[in-house]
């Protein structure tokens, strides 16, 4: 019987007295097309109480022309039901799916908010659109005219080749020359075009203005909790991989660490207030789905005394809340080329489970997940708080010159008896102790002849030791001076 349709009017369920409420019914009907869906009953007061009304073919007819008003066409199913046990008048209830593509109601669309109908704003609508035509037409996969392969960077391309065979996650096309890298990663179209995801991915800094101003990373360090004062304010254009690296590189310099003593060891091992694993997989998040389009979009990394924000231009896609990122759903990238690379690349694992990643990760530490903000005229937010012991770290007042070319998952603690590229060369073997001569050039952008020396000398300092053969072994580092005296 109809109570079984719900006692009030909601998100997708409405109620008409009598099919002369036929065209308002269809506005709602368009409404329930372009959300959930949801079903119109004829004959039931606003109240929710089955009055019925006398059903003819006619009845039906009317109805079915009113349909006809829909673009593009979606055909509701109508069922006939009893107003009351032997009683000759009846409810018709009419219903709608959710419609992949947007409806409108004799050239007007139509949303539900809660149980009410209204007009859809244009900024909606055109968003609609948007994700209607993401399958096919993207800004991502269109040709980057005026741009060819030699105009990227190669050693970006190769790096992003190799990671990805060694996961599996690619077959060796047997050549390193740019055109198959790209081939291989999906990323030409039309041909032997080059994708404007080419470009995100691969471009070298220098080449990138005028045509892509928004492939930009901005980092802030603020004085107290607002934006009023700056204590470091940098910009930076580049490749998507590049300024992840350079976006990882002043988190290490700005968040402060807590230390703590392990048992059996002498040394203290000081980590950031913050999970690094969650940090990156938020950053990466930023990276992939932003929306490109925005030709003054960026990522920007904003740190106050009590917050971090990581903020990508955008807004959220296909349904998707700033709740329903928290909960298990569907993954739809908004660049899943982009995407792709990032997945291939070993920097993401699995598409859609990011955003419970860094949750899980953040509870292991102890601390609350960070929250998501969809801010009004696009912009997604993710802010952690600062669990704060100890001041934010000064932030350097030079540019950063050489990013890694793989980001760190420990903070830089070399010790005063080391330079920068020694330095550097400790958090990586502290990361991964079997790295070679030549990887460590690599990811340093050094010389294997400047690798050797820094190496040579950090053994002479009793810094590094080497254990095992060359070939099969693996480096241990030691603690300086100063720490083994505490």
């Amino acid at each position: 019987m109809i109570a079984n349709f719900g006692p009030s009017e909601s998100a997708t369920l409405e109620f008409k007295k009598s099919i002369a409420e036929k065209e308002r019914a269809c506005r709602t009907l368009c409404a329930f097309a372009n959300g959930q869906g949801g079903r119109v009953l004829f004959g039931v007061t606003p109240a929710g109480k089955a009055i019925g009304q006398t059903v003819s073919d006619r009845t039906l007819e009317e109805l079915a022309q009113e349909f006809q008003g829909f673009e593009p066409p979606i055909f509701p199913v109508v069922e006939r039901v009893s107003a009351a046990s032997g009683s000759e008048l009846e409810v018709l209830v009419v219903s709608v799916a959710h419609s992949a593509r947007v409806v409108s109601f004799r050239g007007v669309a139509y949303e539900r908010v809660l149980n009410t109908t209204r007009v859809m704003p244009r900024d909606v609508h055109q968003r609609l659109l948007l994700e209607e035509l993401h399958a096919t037409q993207r800004w991502e996969n269109q040709p980057a005219e005026g741009w060819d392969a030699m105009r990227l960077d190669r050693r970006e391309m190769v790096l992003t080749l190799e990671e990805s065979i060694r996961r599996g996650r690619i077959e060796d096309p047997g050549t390193r020359e740019p055109l198959e890298i790209l081939r291989g990663l999906g990323l030409l179209v039309e041909g032997d075009k080059l994708s404007r995801a080419a470009v995100v991915l691969f471009c070298k800094d220098e080449t990138l203005l005028p045509d892509f101003p928004q492939l930009l990373l901005k980092v802030a360090r603020f004085k107290g909790v607002t934006r009023d004062e700056f204590l470091d304010n940098r910009q930076f254009h580049g490749n998507a991989f590049a300024l992840m690296r350079k976006a990882e590189r002043f988190l290490i310099e700005s968040l402060p660490v807590a230390g703590r003593i392990i048992p059996g060891r002498m040394e203290r091992e000081d980590t950031p207030l913050l999970p690094v694993e969650a940090l990156r997989e938020a950053l990466a998040n930023a990276f992939v789905h932003r929306d490109y389009a925005i030709g003054g979009g960026s990522v920007s990394v904003a740190m106050y005394d009590d917050r971090l924000e990581i903020i990508s231009i955008g807004d959220l896609h296909f349904g998707l809340t700033p709740e329903a990122l928290l909960r298990e759903h569907e993954s739809r990238p908004w660049n899943p080329m982009i995407a792709n690379a990032f997945y291939r690349r070993g920097i993401i694992e699995t598409w859609g489970r990011g955003t419970l990643k860094i949750a899980r990760l953040m509870r292991e530490a102890g601390l609350q997940p960070p929250v998501t903000t969809a801010r009004a005229g696009g912009a997604v937010v993710l802010t952690f708080d600062l669990p704060l012991k100890t001041p934010l770290k000064t932030p350097l007042k030079t540019p950063l010159k050489t990013p890694l070319k793989t980001p760190l998952k420990t903070p830089l603690n070399a010790g005063k008896t080391t330079g920068k590229t020694p330095g550097l060369i400790l958090a990586l073997l502290l990361e991964n102790p079997s790295l070679s001569f030549s990887e460590l050039a690599s990811r340093l952008n050094k010389s294997e002849s400047a690798i050797k020396r820094a190496i040579r000398a950090l053994r002479e300092s009793g810094r590094l030791v080497r254990v095992g053969p060359d070939k099969g072994g693996h480096w241990q580092v030691l603690p300086d001076q100063e720490q083994r005296e505490k």
